[in-house]
Formats: C-alpha cells, structure tokens, sequence
C-alpha cells in the first residue's frame, strides 16, 4: 500500500509513542496531538488504534522485504559479499528505526496481539524465505556450508544487534567509554556491531 504523507506522520507520531509508553499507554488523542492533525483523521484512515499498529507493521515489513530483494539481486557480488550487505542494512535499520525495533520486541514479548503476531510471524517467514535463497545460491556455488541454521543464524544477529541497541548504556560503561559524545559512541558500536556479525557470519557460513 502507497501511504500519502499525512499518512505517514500518523504512523510515525503512533511508532514513536508506541516505543515510548506502549500501545496501551497510548490514546488516539496522543497519537493526533504528536502527529499535528485532527483526532478524526486517524479513524477516517486507519479506523482503530488497533488497525493504525497494523499498518506500522506492513509498512515496516514491506521496506523491509523490498530491500533484502534487492540485495539477493546485487548484480556481481559474491554471496558472502551479499550477507555483509545484509549486515549492513540490518544494522543501519536497527539504528535508524530504533522506535519500531522497541515496538516489535515488545509486542513479541507479550504476544497478546493475535493480528499483530501474525503479522510478526509472516514478515519473518518471508525474510527468512528470502535469506534462504541467499545462503542456497552459496551453497550451490560452492562458497558456503551445508546444512546452515538459517533461522539460529538470524535470531543470531537480531539478537544481538537489538540487545546491544537497548542495553548501549550498559555498554558504554562496561567498556569505559564514558569520555565518547552520544555521536560517537554511536558511530564506534555500529562499526564493533557490524564487524562482530560480520565475522560470526564468515565462520558459520564458510569454511576459511
């Protein structure tokens, strides 16, 4: 679905709220006062509060699906150069959409949505579908193992990204990097993050 700008800001106003008081702490009436716009505007578009957090979820999902497409596609590149481009986005997106990645890991905790998780279930399954194609094109050039755990690798790098995003003040201190700006220490974790998964994956994957 091609949402139009006000769209959007709803979706984005509800996201934010929703990462920062859950979907029960927030009312339609926060939603409408962050995203600037008339109460009655989110019930003409989305109908429910309900179906709003729906429609973040396909949103999400479909950027999501599109651009794993698209790297699974890079012309020239090697699979294992197509993971490390798969590493990349993740991170990137984990770091850039840091309010939807809160919602998503608390709506999986509670798991008392049914639509929601379904919806959490199917844009894993075609992720994971896509990913598997991946690693199967490896495999059949030779340049990967057999027998890869496709769905332990991913949990591993979701895991591990989302954790290291949620708990970063721990980090920070536990590495003694007080002395870094907010930018900073931004910057040296998502290189650390990226290069950490990067060498996890090499090893599960190849056999260098």
């Amino acid at each position: 679905m091609v949402y139009n700008e006000k769209q959007l800001a709803i979706m984005e106003a509800a996201e934010a709220l929703f990462a920062e008081q859950g979907f029960n702490g927030t009312s339609v009436r926060d939603i409408a006062e962050k995203a600037a716009v008339n109460l009655a505007m989110i019930s003409y578009y989305f109908g429910s509060k309900e179906k709003l957090l729906e429609a973040i979820f396909e949103y999400r999902g479909e950027m999501i699906k599109v651009k794993l497409e698209g790297i699974i596609q890079h012309p020239g590149a090697t699979a294992l150069e197509k993971v490390n481009l798969l590493v990349d986005h993740y991170i990137d997106k984990i770091f850039l959409q840091q309010a939807f990645h809160r919602v998503l890991a608390r709506e999986q905790v509670l798991h008392n949505n049914p639509d929601i998780s379904a919806l959490i279930l199917k844009m894993k399954k075609t992720n994971q579908e896509l990913i598997a194609k991946l690693i199967h094109e490896g495999q059949k050039k030779g340049e990967f193992k057999k027998n890869v755990d496709i769905p332990m690798m991913m949990t591993t790098m979701m895991g591990t990204a989302n954790f290291l995003v949620t708990s970063k003040h721990y980090y920070k201190e536990l590495s003694n990097l007080q002395s870094l700006s907010e930018d900073e220490f931004e910057k040296h974790i998502r290189k650390k993050l990226n290069q950490h998964l990067k060498n996890i994956f090499k090893n599960i994957l190849t056999n260098e």
